[in-house]
C-alpha cells in the first residue's frame, strides 16, 4: 500500500519555529541540516508507518525521533499520514498532550 503525507497546520507551524530558531542561534547549516532530517524520516514512513512507537495519548497517535531534543507526533488512517506535531523535548514537558 502507497501511504500519502499529510501536514496539519501545526506541524507546520512548530517546524518552522523549530527551524527559525536554529537558524538564529546556531547557523543556516545546523537548520538545513535539522529540515533534511526531518524531511527525510518523515518520508521513511511512507514504507514504514508503524516504525514509530504508540504515544501514551491521543488516539492511534505514534511518535518517532527526529532528533535527540525533536519528536513528531502522527497518525496513521488508512493510507494516510497525518504529521500531527513536532515537540520539542527542551521545552515543559506538560505542553505535550500526546505524553
Amino acid at each position: 500500500m502507497a501511504y500519502k503525507i499529510r501536514y496539519n497546520k501545526t506541524f507546520l507551524k512548530d517546524a518552522l519555529q523549530v527551524t527559525n530558531w536554529l537558524e538564529k542561534e546556531w547557523s543556516k547549516k545546523v537548520a538545513d541540516d535539522f529540515a533534511k532530517a526531518l524531511y527525510t524520516k518523515i518520508h521513511r514512513l511512507t514504507k514504514t508507518p508503524y516504525a514509530g512507537s504508540p504515544a501514551r495519548k491521543g488516539k492511534d497517535v505514534r511518535k518517532l525521533i527526529i532528533t535527540k531534543y525533536n519528536k513528531i507526533y502522527y497518525r496513521v488512517q488508512g493510507n494516510i499520514i497525518t504529521a500531527l506535531t513536532l515537540f520539542e523535548t527542551r521545552q515543559n514537558p506538560k505542553k505535550n498532550k500526546y505524553e
